[in-house]
């Protein structure tokens, strides 16, 4: 059968184009798309050609066709139905780590079921908020814990409602946008600019993508205070006071990444982390971090408008309908 994918063809070009798609063998399952959506950091990053040669091969998505910088077929959430494939599995809706494409055959080991109270429209967010569950894992924070998410993008946003859950915690979104405060009030947590931040926090974890957020971060820290970094910065240096008070109040940056489940719950395995982000996804409060949704075909416009700086800067969704 044919079907459409987005590929990237160069730096800062991309395209529609048609695909062969073959009938599914033993242990695979078809998929016709329902909804994909954008990583907004790493796909324009991949979109403008900025992922470091040292980082092609760990930076490959599951089911990615092509090389960096181009052409590539990138991107990891898609949400659809299961035409043919085992019993258990045809007709369900399921997420999958597959770029944008309007149906595709995988492993049936490679897609997750979507619980019945999660709409297909929310779970394609299911990546996102499984990078927060590992975000939290590694950030480890305890009840009562004084808490600050710098960046309130599509990530940091996901990680600070996965951290509204923990008891007793205050839970502070820091992002320079003040429109960023209906965001904060639709996920249950405090906001402020990053001037106005309250310090002295037990955990803090950074997703902006600045160095001025990071070099923020620090600042907002107790003694012994860790930051734990959910930024990918691409080829682009950064910038980071460690004189004054770095070394005085003995503080750390620890890097926190989805493509290894985090090492203080390395028992939990890929499957079971999943799984708790789409149980996490039946609150509704997550559909305030879809911001905008196009249909395939203007997906190009869209990513070139995100990788120029503009366009949502939340999650976008693409339609496959």
């Amino acid at each position: 059968m044919r079907a459409r994918a987005f590929w990237v063809t160069g730096p800062g070009h991309g395209e529609i184009r048609e695909v062969e798609v073959g009938g599914p063998g033993p242990d695979e399952v078809l998929v016709r798309t329902r909804y994909t959506a954008v990583s907004r950091g790493t796909e324009t990053l991949v979109f403008r050609g900025e992922v470091p040669a040292s980082e092609h091969e760990r930076m490959r998505a599951p089911f990615q066709e092509g090389g960096f910088p181009g052409p590539v077929k990138y991107g990891y959430l898609a949400v659809g139905e299961v035409e043919q494939g085992p019993a258990d599995l045809t007709g369900r809706t399921v997420f999958c780590l597959y770029p944008h494409q309007s149906a595709f055959v995988v492993p049936a080991a490679a897609v997750t079921v979507v619980p019945d109270d999660v709409p297909a429209a929310r779970a394609v967010l299911a990546g996102t908020v499984e990078t927060a569950v590992n975000a939290v894992w590694d950030a480890a924070p305890l009840v009562g814990d004084r808490i600050a998410v710098v960046g309130a993008g599509m990530v940091g946003a996901s990680v600070a409602a996965v951290l509204a859950g923990v008891p007793g915690a205050r839970v502070q979104l820091v992002d320079p946008d003040p429109a960023r405060s209906t965001l904060a009030d639709a996920l249950g947590v405090g906001f402020a600019a990053p001037d106005d931040a309250t310090g002295d926090c037990d955990v803090v974890v950074h997703a902006s993508a600045t160095s001025a957020g990071l070099a923020r971060s620090l600042e907002l820290l107790a003694p012994e205070g860790e930051v734990t970094e959910l930024s990918w910065y691409g080829s682009r240096p950064v910038t980071l006071p460690l004189g004054g008070p770095f070394h005085s109040r003995r503080l750390a940056v620890r890097a926190s990444q989805v493509g290894t489940v985090s090492p203080r719950r390395a028992h939990r395995g890929y499957g079971e982390r999943m799984a708790r982000a789409l149980r996490l996804l039946a609150d509704p409060r997550f559909d305030a971090l879809v911001e905008q949704e196009v249909a395939l075909d203007a997906l190009p416009g869209a990513l070139a408008a995100m990788a120029g700086g503009g366009g949502p800067s939340l999650c976008l969704r693409v339609s496959h309908a």
